[in-house]
């Protein structure tokens, strides 16, 4: 939805009085200006950390300040030596497979098999979990992992946020 809107300002060249980001940009400007106070030292297993880049969000939507954002925010949450970064990545990163329709067309084998690259991709990168901002990149990334025999967990950001809020 995020990016129909976004698509939708842009190429209709409606006008509109407010800025459209991301609540990854939003978070990550909260806790740069100490708004949102996040602490990873929950994070006592050393757990390592990886990011999805979904196309929509950040190749076709916000690029590259966006996939930052994230990765900022993953390494306040989670401990900076926590964060493994996948090649390519932001702007450059693979599409998971899912989007586009592919998660609700019928076509689960060529959805997984063109989803194997995902899987090489995150599989090298060695992380306990992958974070997706995207929800059909989440079932995907989750469905792909279960199917190849991935060992990662994959989850939305806002699940480690709360981990390390610092409450006052």
């Amino acid at each position: 939805m995020y990016f129909a809107t976004l698509e939708g300002l842009r190429r209709f060249n409606i006008p509109h009085k407010f800025n459209f980001v991301s609540i990854i940009s939003l978070y990550a400007q909260w806790i740069r200006d100490g708004r949102l106070k996040v602490d990873p030292s929950w994070n006592t297993e050393g757990l390592k950390f990886t990011v999805q880049d979904p196309c929509k969000l950040v190749r076709q939507g916000l690029g590259d300040p966006v996939a930052e954002d994230l990765r900022f925010v993953v390494k306040k949450v989670a401990g900076e030596e926590n964060f493994v970064e996948i090649w390519p990545n932001c702007s450059n990163n693979y599409c998971c497979g899912g989007g586009g329709g592919a998660l609700q067309s019928g076509f689960v084998e060529n959805r997984r098999k063109y989803g194997k690259f995902k899987f090489d991709q995150f599989a090298a990168a060695g992380a306990d979990v992958v974070i997706t901002p995207c929800h059909n990149c989440h079932t995907q990334i989750m469905d792909i992992c279960e199917f190849y025999g991935g060992g990662w967990k994959t989850t939305h950001l806002w699940n480690w946020i709360v981990k390390a809020l610092v409450r006052e």
